[in-house]
């Protein structure tokens, strides 16, 4: 592709990774699925939520590339960074009534960009080969104290 193509069609390179880098879910869909039923389950169904897509070849590729792009360009993790925090995670806690709603969500966050990195791009065993539901067992808990537990001990 020539840069002048990019230039006329997308004004810039930031732009064109903007419409490549689509989230692979669409937040006004899923904050209200993820928040209808009982707060105390919210981490589970996050969790279920984030393995689903995890287990679509396509969807998976997206998260990947994204967190790829966000790791080595800085440009494209405040993209990132900015869409997810504002579409998703924020919009997510602050509806739970959480106290502390941004950081909450920079917590639930890293716990999935966690996830995915240890799992699919760093292939750190036995991630690779756990189950759906040992994932979501193991992981649904700490998704829950992020969104609405405790934050320290006192």
């Amino acid at each position: 592709m020539d840069v002048t193509l990019v230039s006329h069609f997308f004004s810039g390179k930031q732009r064109l990774f903007a419409e490549a880098a689509a989230l692979p879910y669409d937040p006004a869909v899923v904050v209200p699925l993820l928040l209808a039923g009982p707060r105390e389950q919210i981490g589970r169904r996050l969790a279920e939520q984030v393995l689903n897509l995890l287990e679509n070849p396509a969807s998976r590729s997206q998260m990947i590339a994204l967190i790829r792009a966000a790791a080595s360009e800085e440009e494209a993790a405040e993209q990132i960074r900015n869409r997810i925090n504002r579409e998703l995670l924020v919009p997510l806690a602050t509806g739970l009534g959480s106290p502390d709603a941004p950081l909450r969500a920079a917590l639930t966050g890293s716990q999935v960009v966690g996830l995915v990195m240890t799992r699919h791009i760093i292939g750190i065993e036995p991630l690779p080969h756990t189950t759906r539901e040992q994932l979501v067992a193991a992981i649904a808990p700490t998704l829950q104290r992020c969104l609405t537990g405790p934050l320290d001990d006192a």
